[in-house]
This record gives C-alpha cells, structure tokens and sequence, in this order.
C-alpha cells in the first residue's frame, strides 16, 4: 500500500489540471488571401485548385470550404485514426505542388491545425486616461505581448482593438490628371523609394566594410519628398499630387472595459500545458509589467476562463471527499466497529491516490471526465473492502480464531468471489475506452481512470 501511494502521491504532483481532456481531433485548414478579389474569383482561381489537390491524401473524411471576398478558407477533416501533425504535413506537401498555377499575387496560404485546447485562457485588458489608441496600441505591442510571449506555458497572444500607426497618401485625382500620372505611378514611387538593399563590400587596406543602402523613410515630410518624376530639371514630388497624413489605421475591431476604450490582448496556452498553472505563471507577472507601464496606463485583469476550471474541480473534490466520508459512515452503521470502520476506509484515498500514478503514466489531466470517474470510483472500491473485513470478523466472533489466521483463512475464503467482482467491474469500464468516434476520445480517459481504480 506504501508502494502504491508513494507512486500515486508523485504522478499527482505531475498532473496538468483542465476543464477536459486533451483530445486531438485531425482538423486542417488551409487559409488563403488573395486580396481585392471577387468570392466567385477566389473559388475558380483559388479554393478548387487546393481541394484538387489535397483530395489526392488519404484518410479524408470530410473537405469543405468557404470562398468569400479576398480570402479562401479549405476545411479538412480527416478520420480520427489520422494523426494530425502527419495530416498537416500532407496538406503542406500538396500545397506546394500547387503553388504555380496559383495567383502570383496571393499570400502565403497558412496551413493550421485546429486544436480544442487552444482557446484563449485569459483576457488582460490595457487602459488609460489621457491616453490616445496609438500609444496604448504600441505599448500592447510592443511591450505588453512581447513580455507576455516569454512566460512559460504561453503559445499565441492576440491583439484587440489595437489601432496602429497609419501614414496615408490621400491621391488628388484633379493635380494627377494635370501632372499626367496615375495611382499606378504613385504605388511604384512608394515601392522603389521607400526600402533598405545591400551594398557590397568595401575593401579598406586589411578591413572589410560591408555597406548597405538606407532609403527608408522616417518621417511624414520625408514620404511627401519622395519624387515620382524628374522631366527636364523639374522634379514632381509625391506631395504635389497628394495629401501625406500620419494617422491610426481604420477601426477593425473595438474593445471597451467599463465603457472605456481599450486594448485587450488574449492568451492562448500551448498544447497539453496545465491551464491553471498557466494562468498563475501570467498573474505572477502582471504586476512587473505594470510598474514598467507609463503614469496613467493599468494593465488589468478582464476575464479569466481558469475560474471555471477551478470552480468545477474544486467542486467535483467535494465530492469525492464528502463520498468517502459517507460511505465510511455506512460501514460504520453496519459494522458497528470504529477500527473495522478505518480498515475499510483506507481502501477509498489508496485507490484513488494509486490511481494518479496510471493517469501520470498515460499523460491524462485532472479534469471534469477523471475527476468523475474517481468520484464514481469512491463507492466502488469499498464494496471488496467491505465483504472482505466482514467475513474476518465473522471468523473472529463466531469461530474464535486469532485476527492473523482468521484474515488468511477468512479472505481464502471468499477470495475467488471477491477476485470475480472485481474483474467484473473492470470488464464493464474497460470497453468505454474503446468507444468510437469524438465521443469514444473524451471517454478513453474515463474508462481507464475507473478500471485503475477498481483494480487498485
């Protein structure tokens, strides 16, 4: 029994805490932009060519997708026997094969698996008075998400409501016609003035200089300079033919916190990390963050989604600790002996601490599903305990034998019933591990957890 909680009482301590079981579902989705164009464009040059080509992968059990204005989205979902990171490599390999006959002008298609766990876990909202979007936008940037991506158990931080900085060229079509050039001739100045290339080397006796050649603009005037023609002498310059204004880009999202405006940033946990001790990793430093803000910026805490994870396996704890005291209470009632009464008792934290050891060993995570099923467990586990102990006693009063003998002689006894209740039992729980389907995935863990335990 020391064995068993000794290996319990260390797999407990390694154990993740989640509101439900990991489950991998092999769900890819290939995301395309093509920007400017039409839904029935994106379909025709975009979306069929990429379902041709990954509907040549095996183990598709379901392909669709949705084409809508400059963006093309393939929703793969492959039998659940695919192993995901396989089933994304496939798509990538199909992908590339495809890559010439698409557009020249789309982006990168990003290729993602969809994973369950990964909603985001926490909400930290930024705020202040006197403070514009822009700034709060670039210390949410800048500063806050860069800080936050370093902690550990963090996997994606998302920007909301975030307005960035903008520098927009307001064309005068009037000043262009007059000029006679076009938002073609406006688009190419911006491109071919406004970058940073290479410049050689430089020899200098035993030295080598690397060079590089700095066009980029840095100011707002430095942008209206820029010349778009140069005829006889005369140099024509962006500003003449357009209005350069440094602004925040359009709103696209919008967060409010107490009727203020804000910018929220939402954390995503990585894969098979424990949710709770994420979030507590984050908390421990929220307040380092904040001292490092500017006078009258508050980082702020918006909404937690651990509480309900807390909330739910605390409560789901009650119970299998108040069931156990019940079931205690029963022996006690029947059996009337208060030592007779622990002995069984013990049966009920030995199970279920065994139990965490296997849960350990398969990579499982206290959460709702488990958790349930040692609740269940608590009522069970006595049953054996029970007959068991009832019969020694027996021994003791009825026949008078000493309490070592009585136990060997007692528990040879009865011991091939009490053997074929128990195997019974795990012969009931074991199959729903072998369920099908998603169903089968979040039960896998159930069955197993309450097998253990029985047999523990």
């Amino acid at each position: 029994m020391l064995v068993i909680l000794v290996i319990g009482t260390v797999g407990y301590k390694q154990l993740g805490v989640d509101q439900f079981p990991n489950v991998d579902i092999p769900v890819v989705v290939v995301t395309t932009v093509l920007p400017g164009a039409a839904p029935e464009e994106v379909e025709i040059d975009v979306t069929d060519k990429i379902e041709g080509a990954v509907n040549q992968i095996s183990g598709i059990d379901d392909l669709n997708s949705v084409s809508s204005e400059g963006v093309s989205q393939v929703i793969i979902m492959f039998k659940l026997e695919k192993d995901t990171d396989v089933a994304a490599q496939e798509v990538r390999d199909k992908i590339n094969t495809v890559m010439r006959e698409l557009p020249s002008d789309i982006e990168q298609p990003v290729i993602t698996k969809v994973e369950p766990g990964a909603a985001p876990v926490l909400y930290l909202g930024l705020f202040g008075k006197n403070v514009s979007m822009r700034d709060l936008s670039e210390l949410a940037d800048k500063k806050v998400r860069r800080q936050v991506e370093t902690i550990s158990g963090v996997g994606k931080v998302t920007v909301i409501g975030a307005r960035d900085r903008e520098i927009q060229v307001l064309m005068d079509p009037l000043r262009m016609r007059a000029q006679g050039i076009t938002a073609v001739d406006v688009m190419r100045t911006l491109q071919s003035q406004n970058l940073m290339t290479p410049g050689g080397n430089l020899e200098t006796g035993p030295q080598s200089v690397t060079l590089r050649i700095d066009g980029r603009v840095n100011t707002v005037q430095a942008v209206a300079d820029l010349i778009v023609r140069a005829d006889s002498g005369r140099l024509l310059r962006l500003g003449d033919v357009a209005e350069v204004k440094d602004t925040i880009e359009a709103v696209e999202s919008l967060a409010r916190y107490d009727g203020q405006e804000a910018v929220v940033l939402s954390i995503v946990k990585q894969s098979g990390t424990n949710t709770i001790e994420v979030v507590d990793n984050v908390f421990k430093r929220i307040d380092a963050i904040q001292k490092s803000m500017p006078a009258g910026v508050e980082l702020k805490v918006t909404r937690d989604n651990s509480q309900t994870i807390r909330t739910s396996v605390h409560s789901v704890i009650e119970h299998l600790i108040v069931g156990a005291v019940l079931a205690a209470l029963v022996v006690l009632v029947f059996l009337g002996n208060a030592r007779s009464t622990v002995i069984a008792a013990i049966a009920i934290p030995v199970s279920v601490i065994g139990t965490f050891g296997l849960m350990w060993i398969q990579g499982y995570t206290l959460n709702n599903i488990t958790l349930l099923a040692l609740a269940l467990a608590v009522g069970i586990v006595i049953d054996d305990a029970i007959v068991v102990l009832e019969n020694i006693v027996r021994f003791i009063d009825e026949k008078h034998i000493k309490p070592f003998p009585a136990a060997v002689l007692a528990t040879k006894e009865i011991g091939l019933a009490v053997l074929a209740t128990t195997l019974s039992l795990m012969a009931v729980f074991i199959p729903v591990a072998f369920i099908g389907g998603i169903p089968g995935r979040f039960l896998k863990s159930f069955g197993f957890t309450m097998a253990v335990s029985v047999g523990v």
